[in-house]
């Protein structure tokens, strides 16, 4: 069988800050690609409409973290994004990659998943040849069936004007995305583990009290609420199930470390690495490990 998620396609941290979350996170040494407005279609085969959101990334090759802010309260808000907000900010999105939205979707319908459909989504960028319109298509799980926060999956149809060249060194090292962390409430962890297994057509294994779900190189961890604190010790905790936190993969932890510690964030040591709270992160909690 050959899978049709190839990986994290992006994690996404929701603000109406944007101009805060942006200096928080070069502080923690990230390079950003410039901010970008969205065109966003609101439904399968709708022409992408100017939204309220924008957004810059720390851009890794494949995987990225974007920093999605909302900065017009009065434009179109196709993708519910203002609502979402309105729940709460913070860690709210997660996207695994995929080279065939169509298929994804046709297959997650069939395993009894209610998706949006295929979505499109535009924004313009600046690059070396001048401005570019990046172009990508997504698949969103029903967020009603979603407690722990907005899946989806993506694809990119201009990868390369994403992931330009110039963006993609970070002072901190950073490398891409090696994991995902999920709280789940004790009575939606057997759901939401059972779903991102058939999402990811996977099984789940065990580390400790940890559930781990993979393929190919998306690595999703879920924790039930009752054993959070074993993984993340007095973290904050937005809902009954949350996304967490991101594993960043580095060249060097020291390195890293210096780095972030030396913008004013305090950071704890964890495993081989180290964590930055959610409550420095705008959010979201950051495991930095080597990778």
């Amino acid at each position: 069988m050959t899978r049709d998620i190839k990986g994290i396609h992006h994690t996404g941290i929701l603000t109406r800050d944007l101009e805060g979350l942006e200096r928080a996170y070069a502080s923690f040494g990230f390079t950003l690609s410039p901010r970008s407005r969205h065109l966003l279609g609101g439904r399968p085969g709708q022409a992408p409409v100017p939204g309220c959101t924008a957004n810059r990334c720390a851009l890794f090759g494949g995987s990225y973290i974007e920093l999605l802010g909302i900065v017009d309260e009065s434009a179109p808000d196709p993708w519910r994004t203002k609502v979402m907000a309105d729940e709460y900010e913070g860690f709210r999105l997660f996207n695994l990659d995929t080279n065939d939205a169509e298929t994804v979707d046709r297959r997650l319908m069939d395993a009894g998943l209610r998706t949006s459909g295929v979505l499109e989504l535009e924004r313009d960028v600046d690059t070396e040849e001048g401005t570019r319109t990046v172009r990508a298509r997504a698949v969103h799980i029903d967020p009603r069936s979603t407690p722990e926060g907005y899946t989806g999956i993506a694809q990119h149809l201009t990868r390369r004007y994403v992931h330009q060249p110039r963006y993609l060194n970070h002072p901190n090292g950073a490398r891409g995305l090696g994991a995902v962390l999920i709280v789940a409430d004790d009575t939606e962890f057997d759901g939401i583990t059972n779903r991102y297994t058939r999402i990811m057509e996977t099984t789940v294994r065990y580390e400790g009290p940890v559930a781990v779900v993979e393929t190919a190189t998306a690595r999703l961890e879920i924790v039930r609420a009752s054993h959070a604190g074993d993984v993340l010790p007095d973290e904050p905790v937005p809902a009954s199930s949350y996304l967490a936190a991101m594993t960043v993969l580095v060249d060097d932890v020291g390195d890293a470390r210096k780095i972030v510690e030396s913008g004013g964030t305090v950071t704890q040591p964890a495993g081989g690495g180290f964590f930055v709270s959610a409550r420095h992160a705008y959010g979201a909690g950051l495991f930095f490990t080597r990778g």
